[in-house]
């Protein structure tokens, strides 16, 4: 969230099941998964999946990729490039 909120204007709001981030509309969600893992879903136009970033599939029917965090260390600088596309597309 620090790395996010540099940003810009950042809405973070809490919902049921996940958080959603939002700039006039929604670019990413945190949404704890199990016990020991957080998936981060993204909204990201024009970008092929990767290992890492994977295809949204039935995750979340809002969200076109998906990041899955363990520990983190998987919070890095390519998981904070992502979701700033995504802030600047939304």
């Amino acid at each position: 969230m620090a790395a996010v909120s540099k940003f810009g204007n950042v809405e973070v709001s809490p919902k049921k099941a996940y958080v959603s981030l939002r700039r006039g509309k929604q670019f990413a969600i945190l949404q704890p998964t199990t016990a020991t893992r957080l998936d981060v879903g993204l909204v990201l136009s024009a970008v092929e999946p990767t290992d890492r970033l994977e295809a949204a599939g039935s995750y979340n029917a809002m969200m076109t990729h998906r990041v899955r965090i363990e520990s983190v260390a998987d919070i890095d600088k390519e998981l904070i490039g992502w979701l700033r596309k995504a802030f600047d597309q939304a």
